[in-house]
């Protein structure tokens, strides 16, 4: 099967491109900066949500 990559214009003012810009290594696209940095953030946010639920303690019905 052949993949297709389609791309896609994101209208950012300059400061915000060359903020990102900064986050990546030399050479590394936009779009590889912010895939690596979405993949982070999901991480991130589900690395808290386990953390929540294992701190967490719940009732059970008898205690409610």
């Amino acid at each position: 099967m052949r993949t297709t990559r389609t791309h896609t214009t994101l209208s950012v003012r300059r400061t915000t491109r060359d903020l990102l810009r900064s986050f990546g290594a030399e050479g590394e696209s936009c779009d590889a900066i912010l895939v690596r940095l979405m993949d982070v953030a999901e991480n991130t946010f589900w690395e808290r949500q386990v953390r929540i639920l294992k701190e967490f303690h719940f009732l059970s019905f008898q205690e409610a």
